[in-house]
């Protein structure tokens, strides 16, 4: 069989078709020469071959100056064989279409590298400090978004460069908060998460043009979410509200006040006493710590009075429940919660004990202080008040053209339903006993 020729290449030819076995064996260029190889499958690309061998892919065409003005030259695309046939022909088509735009390809692959460059610069935590310091202080549960984003998120990323951050790690970090059966919890860090990284697309700012929770799905990913329906029994509420009385000031007041008047956690946690009228027995909630943008005003009954005249009126801060003497509101309610249960535990293990009955290892079923608001709630069905204003006690949006053209304050008729709960809490506090002597008051 006879022997397969090597290509011949020789510069003096117009054009050639370009192949491996060809450009492995192009020849030297004779001593201070260059040869240069015009590919007949590419405009404008040519195989340059030095006088020591090195070969190296060119593109010769019309390039911007430095005033703008297209002028020929020859421009390196690569060295041969780092850069292949093929991804030279591409680099070639590329940098035709920016030279068809009036573009210089090496400033813009600069350009392209520098980019590049910055975004592997921007971390996952400098992304979501920023989003933390200008973004959710508009958010409703801001405290909850920023430990849950720290917790969850930053602990995990914090040193990546925020375009690091894919499906599938976004995937993982909810799937760990599920597999601790926080399945409420990882639909709101879901949530946060889907906020965070829309927030910075917006921006504009930090390299990222695709979330990568866009397409994952909450429903799959964690389950469908459920809403809570838990409401305490009678003696599940007695029991949460005599252990606050063995937890001191400002928890154990902040625990009752939550019963008494239904609000929210944070609503009633960075309340302050300007927001407080005594003289009218009144409070307001500004309309930006609420969920619906509007003031909240709650009638203050005796009981839910007394309990704030028996408050501190600190001199160096105006919160009204404060570890630090009013200069910032209370926080940490997964302590106070953990508190709460084990006081009452030892009131259960007291009430069993008094009323001759074996003390019951189980713990108080699993609740959140959401649960307070959604007890007094189903309660408030039960008294002889308009259903609208039990909802408007508890600030629940007015339905359609209500909403719109009744602006009446309802204060009046809050005041009396808060009155009749307090009077129903005192009989599920002070219920009857085999001995006769277990009583228990409100706070005043």
């Amino acid at each position: 069989m006879a022997k397969r020729k090597k290509a011949e290449l020789k510069p003096e030819n117009a054009k050639l078709t370009l192949t491996k076995l060809t450009l492995d064996n192009a020849p030297k260029a004779p001593k201070g020469q260059r040869y240069e190889y015009m590919d007949a499958g590419c405009r404008g690309l040519a195989l340059r071959v030095t006088e020591k061998g090195a070969k190296s892919f060119v593109l010769r065409a019309r390039f911007p100056n430095a005033a703008g003005r297209p002028v020929f030259a020859r421009r390196a695309l690569g060295r041969y064989p780092d850069m292949t046939l093929d991804e030279a022909h591409e680099a070639a088509e590329e940098w035709r279409k920016l030279l068809r735009k009036g573009l210089d390809p090496r400033r813009e692959e600069r350009r392209k590298r520098a980019a590049e460059q910055r975004e592997r610069s921007i971390t996952f935590g400098a992304v979501a400090a920023d989003f933390m310091d200008r973004h959710t202080s508009k958010l409703r549960k801001a405290k909850q978004a920023k430990a849950i984003i720290n917790a969850e998120f930053v602990k995990r990323w914090k040193d990546w460069p925020i375009v690091d951050v894919g499906p599938l790690e976004a995937a993982q970090a909810i799937r760990a908060i599920v597999a601790r059966g926080k399945r409420y919890q990882a639909h709101n860090a879901f949530g946060y998460l889907r906020r965070l990284f829309n927030w910075a697309i917006a921006a504009g700012e930090y390299g990222i043009e695709v979330s990568p929770v866009s397409r994952l799905r909450p429903a799959e990913l964690i389950g469908a979410r459920e809403p809570r329906v838990r409401v305490l029994r009678d003696e599940e509420l007695r029991r949460v509200w005599r252990a606050a009385y063995a937890i001191p000031y400002p928890y154990g007041p902040l625990v009752q006040f939550l019963i008494l008047t239904g609000q929210r956690e944070r609503e009633v946690a960075d309340m302050t006493w300007a927001e407080v009228d005594l003289d009218k027995q009144l409070w307001t909630i500004p309309a930006e710590r609420m969920k619906s943008d509007r003031a909240h005003e709650i009638p203050l009954a005796p009981a839910a009075l007394s309990l704030l005249e028996a408050l501190p009126d600190w001199k160096g801060g105006d919160y009204v429940f404060s570890t630090t003497a009013g200069k910032k509101p209370v926080n940490g309610f997964s302590k106070i919660k953990r508190r709460l249960d084990q006081w009452a535990a030892i009131v259960h293990a007291y009430d069993c004990e008094q009323a001759g009955k074996d003390v019951p290892k189980e713990k108080l079923e699993r609740w959140v202080f959401h649960d307070l608001r959604r007890t007094m709630r189903t309660h408030l069905s039960a008294l002889p008040v308009q259903d609208m204003v039990r909802e408007l006690v508890i600030a629940h949006a007015r339905p359609g053209l209500h909403r719109v053209y009744d602006q009446h304050g309802y204060q009046d008729e809050k005041r009396q339903c808060l009155e009749l709960w307090e009077a129903r809490l005192k009989g599920i506090l002070a219920p009857p006993t085999p001995r006769g002597g277990n009583v228990i008051a409100l706070r005043a």
